[in-house]
């Protein structure tokens, strides 16, 4: 920055140069038939086709890196059974309502909700298809998401209900699908985004 004003300075003969950098982030397309979510510029789900393969480290991290570079980033946890966030993030406590609406829980400067804010952690999730797609579109939709450039949502593993909802419903801008080097893995990867495009 400092060789650009000399530069400046030397070409106009300026005695003082500021320099003012502003960018935008835009909304990218989404999936045909469905319109963007309002205060929410892009969703990337990151996604894999088994587990422990490193997605929600994936998820927080590429959150985190986004949030670095000035974005304004939320998370949301759409693990369900299995909410890993609130202990990716090092967060505990219930976020705090506005009638049916929940305030995200603000931490390391992301905004972030799941399921695991609202729970118990050793109550035991036994619900079905349907209920959990409710409970993702429900935590999708009444949290009072401020202005975001990036929601990253951290699936659960596999090709199951959530991702399949989410490939109808929501208005994901891209993905990434996270896998290891072993054969198994790699086969899940490959397989799961041709399940969803399928839908």
């Amino acid at each position: 920055m400092s060789a650009a004003k000399a530069a400046i300075r030397a070409a106009v003969g300026a005695a003082e140069v500021e320099i003012d950098l502003v960018s935008e982030i835009v909304s990218h397309a989404v999936q045909k038939g469905l319109k963007p979510m309002p205060g929410v510029r892009n969703i990337i789900a990151v996604a894999s086709g088994k587990g422990g393969v490193g997605k929600s480290t994936t998820a927080v991290n590429l959150a985190l890196a986004l949030a670095g570079e000035g974005a304004r980033v939320g998370i949301l946890d759409a693990d369900i059974h299995g909410p890993s966030q609130p202990l990716m993030l090092g967060v505990s406590g219930r976020p705090e309502t506005e009638g049916r609406k929940i305030h995200p829980i603000v931490a390391h400067g992301l905004q972030s909700m799941s399921i695991g804010y609202l729970i118990d952690e050793d109550t035991p999730m036994i619900w079905r298809g349907p209920m959990v797609v409710g409970a993702l579109q429900q935590l999708l939709n009444d949290t009072l998401w401020e202005d975001l450039d990036y929601l990253i949502v951290d699936l659960p593993p596999g090709t199951g209900d959530i991702q399949l909802s989410l490939a109808q419903q929501i208005p994901v801008s891209g993905a990434v699908i996270v896998t290891t080097p072993q054969d198994i893995a790699l086969l899940d990867a490959q397989k799961g985004p041709q399940d969803v495009e399928k839908v």
